[in-house]
């Protein structure tokens, strides 16, 4: 019994809710005022940065291995 119970709570805390799923205006705002304030930006280089961050493009972090114009892997 205790494992079925344990068993239903994993898997109601593993997936995921919509709410979860859905970043409104506001909070996408929030993150990016954060990372600007985190990395001390203000000017011309916070507009750049908000702006960025603002847009709906799914940005990679990092330059993936053998992508063009991706600097090459050093050699040792």
């Amino acid at each position: 019994m205790h494992r079925c119970l344990l068993v239903a709570a994993a898997l109601i805390v593993a997936l995921p809710s919509p709410q979860a799923l859905a970043v409104t205006a506001k909070q996408k705002m929030a993150t990016c005022k954060f990372g600007a304030d985190d990395q001390k930006l203000a000017g011309k280089a916070r507009t750049a940065f908000m702006a960025k961050c603002m847009s709906n493009k799914n940005d990679p972090r990092g330059g993936a291995v053998g992508a063009a114009g991706a600097a090459p892997p050093p050699k040792d």
